[in-house]
């Protein structure tokens, strides 16, 4: 006798009043200025509870960064930097998600910021699954990484007359994420 085992699939949306899309800069080479995204829809598909297949693609909002300061905030979203006139969104498409050890993954993508996309490398720990007092169910993640601003050609910069730069190419990303799962349809 033949049994068919078919896989369910799980739809995940991102919380966004439990997450953030985060990243920090050097500024003059000795300190961190931090920022963030605030708005972005996210949603995860997957047939299992380790993730490991999730098929994953995140929007974001290019003009809703935010990273603190008004004028600095403005030159973000400039021509400079994002261009958010031009270049509404920033997108991220999962291609792996892979376990390296216990709740340690790495997950690799294809990051597209203005009208360059670049396959990216990340780190993930998954922090586990809860069912939430109202019943849903959610599950956890820290996304860390570094990519170089360079290479999606954001390369505004000014000389300092130390020798250095005013920002720096590396940008660290830094993510917390909560998903919720969908109710089956």
């Amino acid at each position: 006798m033949e049994t068919s085992l078919t896989s369910i699939r799980t739809k995940w949306n991102i919380d966004p009043s439990h997450s953030q899309i985060g990243f920090k800069v050097k500024h003059l080479m000795v300190t961190n200025v931090r920022g963030v995204f605030n708005e972005y829809v996210g949603n995860i598909y997957t047939t299992n509870n380790d993730f490991q297949d999730a098929e994953i693609a995140l929007s974001i909002n290019s003009a809703s960064i935010s990273a603190g300061d008004n004028s600095r905030d403005i030159h973000l979203k400039s021509p400079d930097f994002f261009d958010v006139e031009n270049f509404k969104e920033i997108n991220f498409k999962g291609a792996a998600l892979q376990r390296i050890k216990g709740s340690k993954y790495i997950l690799r993508g294809d990051l597209r910021i203005k009208e360059v996309t670049k396959a990216i490398m990340l780190d993930v720990e998954f922090n586990g699954i809860v069912k939430d007092p109202w019943g849903s169910k959610r599950a956890a993640f820290e996304v860390t990484g570094s990519i170089s601003r360079k290479d999606f050609g954001i390369t505004w910069n000014n000389m300092l007359e130390t020798g250095g730069v005013m920002v720096s190419d590396e940008v660290t990303i830094n993510c917390e994420i909560q998903l919720v799962q969908q109710p089956e349809a």
